[in-house]
């Protein structure tokens, strides 16, 4: 009831208004109907690592990669291809601090996780290397699952993973360059518990990042990592 009350003071003063053109945003999102549905969904992966297929199929697949050589993760959700308004919504999160995207990005993947994932029993955004995290002042991963955890009512796991390595830029990097440069990137500091979790990030390329990670969580004990991405490259 408190919350309920303190949304309904919240868009009377502050009422939702969409990032991407200005008009007024619907059902408490800083995003119109109009734009929304211009966004591109992810809607034909491979289930395991979530690579864009080109046709439908009736049944889970698996792409080729995957089929090739099993990553350290069992499933993925993205809930957007990684172009267009979604992409602009991103970077300017992550390169422009725009952080009032985060809160629109973890409202649209709780939307869709709600209704097809099977839920963790909590979340851990990818972490940043201590260097890298000043430098940015924030860690996007984290914003955005602060949303996702509060919808979603799904605890967060900020302590137990670390970035050991502060690794270079992924972005201009090769398959091949960026499996080796996040290579044992990451550890865990204590013996985990949890049975399942689910890996928070922005956008997901090539999947070396999330697997790392995965494979430090296993090894501290997890049984299942999924992985929740926004967009898929």
């Amino acid at each position: 009831m408190v919350n309920n009350w303190s949304n309904i003071i919240q868009n009377y003063l502050f009422p939702p208004t969409c990032i991407l053109c200005g008009h007024p945003g619907q059902r408490e999102k800083d995003l119109c109907l109009h734009c929304e549905s211009g966004l591109i969904r992810a809607t034909e992966c491979c289930y395991r690592c979530g690579a864009l297929f080109e046709q439908s199929s009736t049944t889970p697949m698996l792409c080729g990669a995957c089929l090739n050589k099993t990553p350290y993760f069992d499933e993925t959700h993205a809930v957007f291809v990684y172009t267009g308004a979604i992409r602009y919504l991103l970077t300017s999160l992550k390169f422009g601090g725009q952080l009032k995207n985060a809160r629109l990005i973890g409202q649209l993947m709780a939307e869709q996780f709600l209704t097809i994932a099977e839920i963790p029993e909590c979340l851990i955004p990818v972490p940043l290397h201590s260097e890298r995290y000043r430098e940015r002042g924030f860690n996007q991963a984290i914003e955005i699952t602060k949303t996702i955890a509060r919808l979603m009512d799904i605890p967060v796991d900020l302590d137990s993973s670390i970035r050991q390595r502060n690794t270079e830029h992924q972005t201009e990097l090769s398959a091949k360059q960026r499996k080796k440069n996040i290579l044992n990137a990451f550890a865990v500091n204590k013996k985990l518990t949890f049975n399942h979790v689910a890996i928070v990030d922005d956008v997901m390329t090539t999947g070396t990042t999330v697997s790392e990670l995965a494979k430090a969580l296993k090894n501290a004990g997890v049984h299942r990592v999924d992985v929740w991405v926004c967009a898929r490259a």
